[in-house]
């Protein structure tokens, strides 16, 4: 489906996007170019303008296929429905991490996936800020800033660090028993699904669990991570699809024997997967 060229593309046509829609605005928003869309999830101008340019160059890159993005799903929510029941779909996360965005935080990425039969086979995160950019192809392994990139070797449990969303964090903080909170090095959340992954995929951090799994914040990683050598399952222990529930959740590990582990740590820790809600 894709040509030779299409990954750099869309690669260039994020930075592109980027230079013009959000670093321009980026700490310059007047009150009037942010709103909610529902309580407590905001939107800005930046959003909008982002979608708009990133539909266009991504229709020209491949035509007649459809755009899924956060923005026209807010709008139209039928639209999601592409995700699994075309042939293939963009999905587009124009600004991730809007609220970081909205209050002059750089913790702020553009996302991109590609997904044919309802399985991603190509993933883009941009971080405007520090021009960051992480790209994987399903088979061809993944890429950070140009190199090639596979995860660090397994780090013992005690030295890990991970992201968790953030009212999970609260829960988890507020349930936990100490031994299980000490069994890790740190839990954090930036509040950008994007910069998580791409800090994971630096070396950065190790693991990551969401409860939540909207695919515009979650398609592109989920690649991004199994294609340098990690793995991204439900936690059911099913792979990770971006048609599935967003309440399915995904936890992600360098590993499957790190996956069981951490999986049994969250559960064993009285924070049962399924009661936690730490949807934006």
């Amino acid at each position: 489906m894709l040509r030779d060229g299409d990954l750099e593309r869309v690669a260039e046509l994020m930075r592109d996007t980027a230079r013009h829609e959000l670093l321009l605005r980026f700490r310059k928003l007047a009150k009037h170019d942010i709103r909610e869309k529902t309580p407590g999830d905001l939107v800005t101008v930046a959003d909008e303008l982002s979608e708009q340019r990133l539909a266009s160059g991504l229709a020209k890159i491949l035509p007649g296929v459809p755009v899924v993005g956060e923005e026209a799903v807010a709008a139209e929510p039928g639209l999601i429905a592409h995700v699994e029941a075309s042939e293939a779909a963009w999905i587009v996360d124009p600004l991730d991490g809007t609220a970081n965005f909205a209050r002059g935080s750089d913790r702020f990425a553009m996302i991109v996936a590609l997904v044919r039969q309802g399985e991603t086979i190509a993933g883009w995160i941009l971080e405007p800020v520090r021009e960051r950019m992480a790209i994987a192809a399903r088979g061809g392994g993944t890429s950070l800033d140009g190199e090639a990139t596979r995860l660090p070797p397994t780090l013992p449990l005690k030295q890990s660090s991970g992201f968790v969303g953030a009212k999970f964090k609260q829960e988890f903080l507020r349930r936990t028993q100490p031994a299980a909170l000490n069994s890790v090095r740190r839990l954090t959340t930036f509040g950008c699904a994007g910069i998580e992954y791409i800090d994971i995929l630096a070396g950065h951090a190790h693991f990551s669990f969401y409860r939540w799994t909207k695919p515009w914040d979650h398609a592109a990683g989920a690649l991004l991570v199994c294609e340098a050598g990690g793995v991204a399952n439900r936690h059911d222990g099913q792979p990770y699809r971006p048609g599935q529930p967003v309440n399915a959740g995904i936890l992600t590990a360098p590993d499957p024997a790190r996956w069981q582990e951490l999986r049994t740590m969250f559960t064993a820790a009285a924070v049962p997967l399924l009661e936690i809600t730490d949807q934006p």
